[in-house]
Parts: C-alpha cells; structure tokens; sequence
C-alpha cells in the first residue's frame, strides 16, 4: 500500500484501469505463447541441452506470473486483510493458505506506523508469511523473529537505512514459517517523511520469490551440467583426433616404402571423414614394410565412435603391426586379434583384412574378419578376391580365421576399404560402384591417382561414419 514519499509531495496518481488491463493482456498473452513452447520442448530429460532449455522457460514463466500478479494489483488496488469463516468449536486455528499456485499470494503488501508504532498488512502478507490473518501484524521489532537467524543482520541493516538515513529498501531474505518451510522473500520500500522532514512510517512491498529461486538454480545447474558436457566432449573429441592422427599416416601423395626392388608396391591411402566431423570413429588403414622384405597391407574398422573407440583401434593397430613384424601369418594374426579384442575390458566388435605381400613371387596372402573383400584391378576390369572364412572380431571367442593367397601382376591395382563409402547401401553396392572405377584406374599413373578417383567419386556422400581407402600398385 503505497504512501507519499513526504507529506508535501502527492503521490502519483495511477493508471488508468483501460492502460493496465491492455499490459494484462499482453502479459497473459506471452505467457500463453511461452508455455506452448515449453509444452513443446518436453523429453524424458536424457538431453542436457533440452533440460537447460527447459528450465529457462520455467524461469521465464515464473517470471511472466510474477509480472501478472504486479499487474494486477496494480488494477485492484491493495486486497484488504481476508478473514477466517468461524471455525467448529473445539478445531485449532489454521493460518490462511492461497490456494497452490495463486499469484496474488506471492506479493503482498506492509506500512509500520512509527508514531503509533502500528502495522498494517495485507492479506497476501499473512499468506507469504504462513501468518493467521486474525492476529494483529507483527511490528518492525517483531518481524525479525520470523527471519533466518543468518539473514536477521541483513534486514536489520535494510530497515535502519531506512528509517535513519532514508536509504529505500531493496534486498532479499528468507523466513521460516509456521510449518517450518523456509521461503525467500524480496523486499522493496521506502520511508515516509513528515512536515518536519522526520520519518513518520515506512511501507514495502514484499514478494515470494521462493519459485524463482528455485528456477534460477535450476536453470544455472542445468546450464553448468550443459557447460561440463559440452567441455567433456571437446576433450574427448581433441584426444580422439590426436589419437587418430598418430596412428593413421598422413600420406599426402604415393609412398613408397624404403627398399625399393623390383617387385615393390605404389601405395597411397586417404580417410573419408564422416559428415559430422565431431563423431570420430575407429577405421583405419596401414602399410608396414616387415624386416623380411614383405609388406603388411590392413584396413579395418572397430565399431563405435569416440576416444574409447580410437583408442581401442589404436591398441589393435599396434598389435597388428607387433604381431606382423614377429612374423605372425594373417590367419592366425586375426585369430591372435579376435582374442585379444575378447580378453577386452569393454566389448567390442570389429571388422578386418590383414595382407602379407611377398615380392621375390608378388603373392599375396590375406584373411579377412567379416570385411569387404580386397578388389583386384587388371588390365581395366575389376573383380572382388574370393574370401576366405571368417567372423568379425569379437563375435566369437574361439573364431578360427582362413586365409587365401593370390598372385599378382606387375600394374596390379589391390584396392582395400572399410564400410561407410556408400551410406545407406549394401556392401554388394559399394563394391559394385568401385568395380565400375575399373577403366579410370587402366588409365591412371599412380597408386594415388586411383586414390583421387575414389575420393571424387564418393567424398560428396553424407557418411554417418568415417571410411577409409588403401590402393597398392605393383610396379614393374
């Protein structure tokens, strides 16, 4: 119940009813619209990002109520302190309750008489406060002992600026109620002054601003878990990148391994990354040339996406390179592979060729564990190498693998790659689009002019997954 600041200085008069009632509109309006969109935003809260929007419409609403309920009062005027119907004889007294949810009990207003030393409140107050609206209002003497005793400074300091140095009230601080449920109010007054420029009272506004608490730490915890994820996940994405990197060769052009002889190989390789380029996953490609003069040719691809998943697909790479250097044949490499991925503390499945190429008779000996099969290009046609039996990595703990040899021609292009080329088609489709490359690989010079063609011809596709391409040339 608002009073002149002093006594020569009106108060300013109110709006009219028409200007209000059209801000009430618009306000009810705009929350209506919120609400329509937060109505649209539920989930099953699995998603950080959506729980932190939500909390903020929740805020935003609390927010818009709270602005009605201002509104409102503003058009009525202060509501006079409601009273009690009479109880049956012998029932204990009960302190009034607004109904769940009203926004009028959330703000309510006080004036304290300091030459008469009495109060007054409005009902809304005894609602905010738990208070019996039948007993007479608590001065400013007695209203500290409803407060927090950490908060009791607070008002304390609020009220004396107040009354001694006519400093306006401005500050929150909670209570505890009769039913001993703690509420947060936020107190907004100012003093009276009389004709001899002393206080004469003090009147405030006080609001519950319990709710709103409750949404600003909702939406700042959802919005720090948001923060948190989101670091997270660029870390993990960082290392996941790092990992990859280190572990896949950058080839930029056709390498060629360092005792060149006769019967060596033009190899080139390239990684397709996925469309998301934030999902790494576990493909990978590698040649290694072995102390007996054979090259180890492997691609494969551990399922998943991630850090675990890069760095499980470097601890299989490294064992495949241990294992081909200690002169292990690409059969039992696999079955060797298959056990270790089994032995794993997370499981996983994963897909593989593993290749020993022998110069002195350009043989090539391979295994494949539930992997596209190597394609053979000669003399302009294309076809793909026979497999031999085998399961994907992880399916089954005592997998034998088999494995098969070709011979290859001097200008033999092998080309090896992993799943994701063609999104959305069968392996068969893809094998089928790169068989038909056949005549643009007669016509190429290098290992990595046949790289290029692949990579013109399938890096445009939307992948959900990374794909890599390894070609080996036999040179003359």
């Amino acid at each position: 119940m608002p009073s002149p600041v002093s006594a020569d200085r009106p108060a300013a008069q109110p709006p009219e009813r028409g200007s209000v009632e059209a801000l009430i509109t618009q306000t009810r309006r705009l929350k209506g619209d919120v609400d329509a969109v937060r109505r649209d935003t539920r989930s099953d809260g699995a998603d950080p990002e959506e729980r932190w929007q939500r909390a903020l419409y929740d805020l935003a609403l609390h927010q818009l109520d709270d602005l009605d309920a201002h509104l409102a009062q503003l058009r009525d005027g202060p509501a006079p302190a409601c009273a009690e119907p009479a109880a049956p004889p012998g029932a204990p007294s009960t302190p009034a309750a607004a109904p769940r949810g009203s926004l009028l009990s959330r703000v309510g207003s006080a004036e304290w008489n300091l030459l008469t030393d009495e109060a007054t409140w409005s009902g809304e107050l005894y609602q905010i406060l738990g208070l019996d609206p039948d007993r007479p209002a608590l001065t400013l003497d007695e209203l500290p002992a409803l407060v927090l005793e950490e908060d009791r400074p607070k008002l304390t300091t609020m009220v004396t600026d107040c009354l001694v140095d006519a400093k306006p009230i401005d500050g929150e601080f909670r209570v505890v109620r009769p039913d001993t449920s703690v509420r947060t109010v936020h107190m907004m007054g100012e003093p009276v002054l009389g004709a001899d420029g002393g206080t004469t009272s003090m009147w405030a506004v006080l609001r519950d601003v319990s709710e709103l608490h409750r949404s600003r730490r909702t939406e700042h915890e959802t919005r720090d878990s948001l923060h948190r994820l989101r670091r997270r996940e660029q870390t993990e994405h960082r290392i996941a990148v790092e990992l990859q990197e280190a572990v896949l060769p950058p080839w930029r052009g056709s390498l060629r391994l360092p005792h060149q002889g006769p019967g060596t190989l033009d190899l080139a390789a390239h990684r397709l990354p996925a469309a998301t380029r934030t999902l790494i996953g576990g493909d990978w490609y590698d040649a290694l040339e072995l102390s007996d003069g054979q090259t180890l040719l492997s691609v494969g691809d551990l399922t998943g996406q991630g850090v675990a998943v890069a760095s499980g697909m470097a601890m299989l790479l490294g064992a495949v390179r241990g294992m081909a250097v200690a002169g292990t044949e690409p059969g039992r490499l696999l079955t060797m592979l298959n056990q270790l991925l089994d032995a794993t503390v997370q499981p996983a499945l994963g897909s593989a060729v593993c290749c020993r190429y022998r110069p002195g008779t350009r043989t090539l000996v391979w295994a494949q564990a539930g992997h596209p099969a190597p394609l053979l290009y000669r003399n302009g046609t294309g076809r793909a190498l026979n497999s031999p039996g085998g399961v994907l990595l992880g399916a089954s703990s005592g997998a034998v693998y088999e494995q098969s040899a070709v011979t290859l021609h001097p200008g033999d292009r092998l080309l090896l790659h992993t799943d994701g080329l063609l999104p959305g088609h069968s392996r068969t489709a893809a094998a089928d689009r790169l068989l038909a490359l056949a005549p643009r690989f007669g016509a190429a010079r290098t290992a990595q002019d046949c790289v290029r063609t692949v990579v013109e011809e399938f890096g445009g596709a939307g992948r959900e997954d990374d794909a890599c391409v390894l070609v080996a040339q036999v040179t003359a």
